[in-house]
């Protein structure tokens, strides 16, 4: 069985504090003519959760106020939200931080800066399972 995607019906949420990392992944997935939701920080983002549901997160690791890994924990421990897949990004590539994004539940980890190809292609990876939910 084939599963055709149409770009257009996939929200994307993106979590950083970063306005620049922010407007990039906008941009990156606005091109490629996915719908983006951005949110500064954690709270932001589970605040429009419920309203945008997205089929796919991209989480920033270090942000002030709730960071990635206690937002990631939220998102996965909501009944609504357990099988949305969460990207965790970073700065970093340390095998304790892709250990620790694993723990919370983060389906994947993606360095930045992230160039557009690295970003939709990790969003190829993860489709399927996000429209599978």
């Amino acid at each position: 069985m084939t599963i055709a995607l149409d770009n257009a019906d996939m929200r994307i949420m993106v979590i950083d504090d970063s306005s620049t990392i922010r407007r990039s992944a906008e941009i990156f997935l606005g091109q490629a003519g996915y719908k983006v939701v951005l949110a500064d920080d954690g709270f932001d983002a589970l605040a429009k959760m419920n309203d945008h549901k997205p089929a796919l997160i991209f989480c920033d690791i270090l942000m002030p106020r709730l960071d990635g890994y206690q937002t990631c924990a939220l998102i996965k421990k909501s009944a609504k939200f357990h099988s949305t897949p969460v990207i965790m990004l970073s700065s970093k590539d340390g095998l304790f931080d892709r250990a620790r994004g694993a723990m919370v539940g983060s389906d994947a980890y993606l360095t930045k800066p992230f160039t557009k190809d690295s970003l939709l292609k990790t969003v190829r990876e993860h489709a399927l399972e996000a429209v599978a939910k």
